[in-house]
């Protein structure tokens, strides 16, 4: 627009203008000349004449002037601003909104390595991290923060696997990748991504192979050389066709209870972060247990003693999880502590008391040294008694992560030759 003004100005200031100006007032000249050639032929002076016509020139192109002046007024006035377009929404509010939907924790970082965003997932596992604070002041992991530092320095996607032991054994793929966008700064997403379901599933299916592998050779290894012997040198005696027939159902039975176990163990482990939502009233759950395991605490000649409170005793649990528990423990007890003859059970607390359950044997007990390790996995006091007793050594394993779900402990006080006291508190 000012580019016409400039033009139109040019044109008023040439010649050419000039006369395209008074060709357009042409017939006003020519009515002026015509005034004054009649007022000649009336015989007004020639000067007068002359004055006249000039004047109405004058005029003519002073109403000239003012049209143009307007047109050029009209077209000098500048043409109304173009509102510019609304600045886009900050970067960081559109970044923190897709975080947020994640739930897999997730930082996003500045070049320097300061945290400028965390999610709601990463503020449950590291805590409030305020913006602005340095990454190796709030994850004290040198793996990550080797990886972030090359992979900043290279500009190129890192990834790593990152373990924590507490509170509990968690396996994060950590991967850190430049952010795509109109940021004006560099900036990074360091993603966590929890793997240990898939470790833990691993572990156990290795540890099983591991152990069922260990644990079944012996009694297969007897199975096979009955069936040989059957086969064989006894084809014909029918008295060691009975005494080896007994045998080989008392190792396959051996094995059913031991696969029966690891399976239950597998289970366990895969429900281990699953908090249960019931509510078990232990009273009459004990007195169920004692009821089931009567015909075996007859055979062993041992009396299953029951000191229970007249009121409801409940605790969150899994009723079928505390069955095994309880059965596992006073089994155990009538077991091996059959010497004393007794097994006492005694529950306390309830209301706002913590509850507690022990189990009480007069056996030989337990060497000290062998306390802190009797839940371990086919961890075994005595091997040859154990599985005289037809024990698989996993027992205490099952319960011990029946405790851990349940958020309970198990206390092991035992004294050489006066029994041993398995104490569960919740």
């Amino acid at each position: 627009m000012a580019r016409e003004w400039v033009a139109v100005a040019d044109q008023r200031t040439g010649f050419g203008w000039l006369a395209a100006q008074l060709w357009g007032e042409r017939v006003l000249i020519a009515a002026a000349v015509f005034v004054g050639f009649m007022m000649w032929l009336a015989g007004l002076h020639l000067g007068w004449v002359s004055f006249a016509v000039l004047l109405l020139v004058i005029a003519g192109l002073m109403r000239m002037e003012r049209r143009t002046a307007g047109s050029v007024r009209t077209m000098a006035v500048p043409a109304a601003p173009v509102p510019e377009p609304a600045p886009p929404a900050d970067d960081l509010a559109a970044v923190s909104a897709v975080l947020g939907a994640l739930d897999a924790p997730a930082l996003l970082l500045s070049a320097r390595q300061t945290v400028k965003l965390q999610n709601r997932a990463a503020e449950a596992v590291f805590g409030p991290i305020p913006q602005g604070s340095d990454l190796a002041g709030r994850i004290r992991a040198p793996g990550i923060l080797d990886m972030v530092r090359e992979a900043i320095g290279s500009g190129q996607p890192r990834e790593t696997e990152h373990a924590e032991r507490l509170p509990s054994e968690t396996v994060y793929v950590v991967r850190i990748a430049p952010l795509a966008g109109p940021a004006t700064e560099p900036l990074w997403l360091l993603t966590f991504r929890d793997v240990s379901q898939a470790h833990r599933i691993d572990r156990m299916r290795s540890d099983f192979i591991a152990n069922a592998s260990h644990e079944l050779r012996t009694p297969l290894a007897s199975l096979r050389g009955f069936i040989e012997t059957l086969q064989g040198p006894a084809r014909n005696d029918p008295k060691a066709h009975e005494r080896f027939l007994g045998i080989m159902h008392e190792q396959a039975t051996r094995m059913s209870r031991l696969v029966d176990d690891l399976l239950s163990l597998s289970r366990l482990e895969l429900r281990s972060n699953l908090a249960p939502d019931q509510s078990v009233d232990l009273v009459p759950l004990l007195g169920h247990v004692r009821d089931s395991l009567q015909p075996l605490a007859g055979d062993l000649g041992v009396d299953i003693v029951l000191d229970l409170p007249q009121h409801p005793v409940t605790v969150p649990g899994d009723r079928d999880e505390l069955v095994e528990v309880c059965e596992n423990l006073i089994e155990n007890a009538c077991k091996y502590g059959q010497e004393g003859r007794r097994v006492d059970v005694v529950l306390t607390g309830g209301g706002e008391a913590p509850v507690e359950l022990s189990v009480t044997d007069y056996g030989p007990g337990i060497p000290p040294e062998h306390v802190p390790r009797i839940t371990e996995r086919f961890y075994r006091v005595n091997v040859e008694a154990s599985r005289s007793k037809k024990g698989t050594g996993l027992g205490l394993a099952i319960v011990k992560h029946i405790l851990t779900r349940h958020k309970a402990r198990l206390v092991v006080k035992s004294e050489l030759g006066k029994g041993t006291v398995f104490t569960v508190k919740f």
